[in-house]
């Protein structure tokens, strides 16, 4: 091991402790604790091992670095700036404020050389085992089997977590995924300072981390964090583990430099402090009244790293150019990969439904991954133990284990906020289109997650099955009512619920198609009837949201509208074919979002302002629907819990039935 240079680590870690104080003190508010606390960590990691390109912050190859207590983003962005990241010293000076590229909690891809969105705590943690697992599997499609080639993969990833992240109960769903798998390249650093808003970890928290982490399968490392000789022996040693991922257990100082407020409490979520900054500075050996000082050794320090890097950054693109070159096709499927390019003729690959064999959408979603898995190599996913029930396994692939991790099948286990988490991960990392299934009552267990999917504009996939009442037997536990509406209220997250196995189809190309953030497909347990699309218009209109379906006179303004969705569009034709003594129309709306993309225009065609009568069906929430069916008409929804018992009994008990639905229609329209 080479000799480190303690003085150098020690300016460098102190200018972080500064910066971030002063970044908080002048937003009035943040956090200085961590950065303070783990100071000496992130300067020994990003001076002496973190590999990554400040000019080029989007490398494939460069080691991923992720800050779970995302309240200490001070720390980050000091890193960002002292490493040549375009984040000049004055965004800095703007931390928290209106516009600038620092905000309280770092967010992708708003600032440049966050990975990550980070600040829910826990979610961090479970982001940073999808970026190694993503690494893994990457590397086991592209690596070459002599282990003396160039190899384009071959990173590590990084993550800084506390106490905080470990009581959240994601952190225990991704770790114990993280040491099944033995995912080696993944390193966590525990900032174990003993603190939190409410005072001593003690007060709720008497874990024994090595234990647990041990227990899931890791190596379990511990040093001094205010020891660079130690910190670093541990990142040699954690980088040299062939079979586990790492905890390295940090002993730190909250607020480390402050005189009067370090191990405390009070340095966890609120400013120094002016005169107890300048104390900081003076015990530091810095000016006391210049805020946001950097020494010139300091700049120089890093400035010589980023050099190092680039030439890193540089040889290894030099390799992968003759790699490329040798391998075609393998390069060809990488471009591919990381641009999430699509078969051109994606259309045609989907398969055709049988009007005469009804089929579950959930089934026929199953028929459609398969068809299409062929073609996209990169797409992979799994479930959270349903994939018998949700219908979302691979073929002619096999599982990824810690034996092999060239396989597309994910078994995440009974984790659903894991898994959403994980899959955020894998979708930062670059190289897969990732999906994860499970029933679609328990999306409430993933909702955090897809909810920073939805801020970071991550294009994952979720498969929710039983997506009503209509799951029957298992009972209101298991029966989707106010979900629904949730999805919905969601910014950016795209809700599509098919009404048979043709819009199935094509929601899953609307699905793949939409780079630009998550995708939720919800889909039946029961069998529905396709519909014959040569008698009704095609179900790529799906991409607009809502489409009319069918209507008894269509040269005349309908007298009613029927707007449905999923299942109960079936249910609405059959309703508008028996009632013959007005004009119906029936809209088919799988997709609120997409419908608000489209302009007045064609809003105003589909479900025209002139009609006032309108009917919504929906077997779910009757929460939002105003919005389509305006003051003057009703729902037929459900806004109570569901009951257990067969499917068809349930239909009669909550009024899902042609014969209700008729009486519902002309009640509406003689009001």
């Amino acid at each position: 091991m080479s000799k480190i240079n303690i003085a150098e680590l020690t300016l460098a870690a102190n200018t972080i402790r500064c910066l971030s104080a002063d970044g908080v003190q002048a937003a009035k508010s943040g956090h200085p604790g961590l950065p303070m606390g783990m100071a000496d960590v992130a300067a020994t990691l990003w001076l002496l091992h973190h590999n990554h390109a400040s000019a080029h912050p989007q490398w494939p190859n460069r080691d991923r670095f992720v800050l779970s207590g995302g309240h200490g983003s001070m720390l980050l962005y000091s890193l960002l700036h002292l490493s040549g990241y375009a984040l000049p010293l004055d965004e800095l000076k703007r931390f928290r404020q209106l516009g600038s590229f620092t905000p309280g909690h770092p967010e992708f891809p708003h600032t440049p050389g966050v990975e990550t969105t980070t600040g829910p705590l826990g979610q961090g943690i479970a982001n940073a085992v999808g970026m190694a697992l993503a690494e893994r599997m990457l590397a086991a499609r592209f690596n070459p089997a002599d282990a003396d080639a160039f190899a384009p993969v071959d990173h590590h990833t990084y993550a800084f977590c506390g106490d905080g992240d470990l009581m959240e109960g994601v952190s225990h769903e991704a770790a114990s995924l993280a040491g099944h798998l033995g995912l080696n390249k993944l390193i966590l650093f525990y900032d174990s300072n003993h603190i939190t808003i409410e005072g001593r970890t003690q007060l709720a928290m008497s874990d024994d981390a090595k234990k647990r982490f041990e227990a899931c399968g890791w190596n379990v490392l511990a040093c001094d964090g205010h020891d660079f000789v130690q910190i670093d022996k541990a990142i040699r040693k954690a980088k040299k583990s062939a079979a586990k991922p790492t905890l390295i257990i940090c002993t730190t100082t909250i607020g480390k430099g402050s005189p009067n407020k370090a191990d405390s409490h009070e340095v966890h979520g609120a400013p120094l402090g002016d005169a107890e900054v300048r104390l900081t500075k003076q015990a530091l050996g810095f000016p006391p009244d210049e805020a946001f000082h950097i020494p010139g050794q300091v700049s120089e320090f890093f400035a010589a790293r980023a050099k190092k890097l680039a030439a890193h950054h540089a040889k290894w693109r030099r390799n992968f150019k003759v790699w490329q070159r040798d391998n075609e096709s393998l390069a060809t499927q990488w471009k591919n990969a990381h641009d999430l390019t699509l078969p051109e003729n994606l259309e045609t690959l989907l398969p055709r439904f049988d009007p005469a064999k009804p089929i579950a959408t959930r089934s026929a979603s199953g028929v459609i991954m398969n068809a299409i898995a062929p073609h996209i190599p990169s797409f992979i996913g799994g479930s959270a133990d349903l994939a018998p029930s949700t219908m979302t396994w691979l073929a002619n692939s096999p599982a990824v284990s810690r034996a092999d991790f060239s396989g597309r099948n994910l078994h995440f286990g009974i984790r659903e906020f894991g898994m959403a988490s994980v899959m955020n991960g894998i979708a930062r990392h670059g190289g897969f289109r990732v999906f994860g299934a499970t029933f679609f009552v328990f999306s409430d267990y993933a909702r955090p997650a897809i909810r920073i999917a939805a801020l970071m504009g991550l294009p994952v996939i979720y498969v929710f099955t039983h997506d009503s009442f209509y799951v029957g037997e298992d009972g209101p536990t298991h029966q989707p009512v106010e979900h629904l509406a949730a999805l919905r209220a969601s910014p950016g997250l795209t809700v599509l619920r098919p009404a048979d196995a043709t819009e199935t189809a094509a929601a899953w190309q609307v699905a793949l198609q939409n780079t630009r953030g998550p995708t939720a497909l919800l889909l039946t347990r029961q069998n529905i009837t396709p519909l014959d699309r040569t008698q009704y218009p095609g179900a790529h209109h799906l991409e607009k949201g809502a489409y009319t379906l069918y209507q008894s006179d269509p040269d005349a303004t309908p007298d009613l509208l029927l707007i449905a969705t999923g299942s109960e569009v079936e249910l609405a034709l059959d309703a508008a074919k028996h009632f013959t003594t007005a004009n119906l129309r029936v809209v088919s709306m799988p997709s609120w979002e997409l419908f608000e993309q489209q302009p007045q225009s064609y809003k105003d065609a589909v479900l025209p302002p002139a009609c006032k009568r309108r009917l919504a069906v929906e077997a779910a929430s009757s929460f939002g629907w105003q919005r389509y069916t305006g003051c003057h008409g009703q729902t037929l929804t459900l806004d109570t819990f569901g009951a257990s018992a067969p499917f068809k009994d349930l239909c009669q008990q909550f009024g899902f039935t042609t014969q209700n639905l008729l009486t519902r229609i002309h009640a509406l329209l003689n009001a």
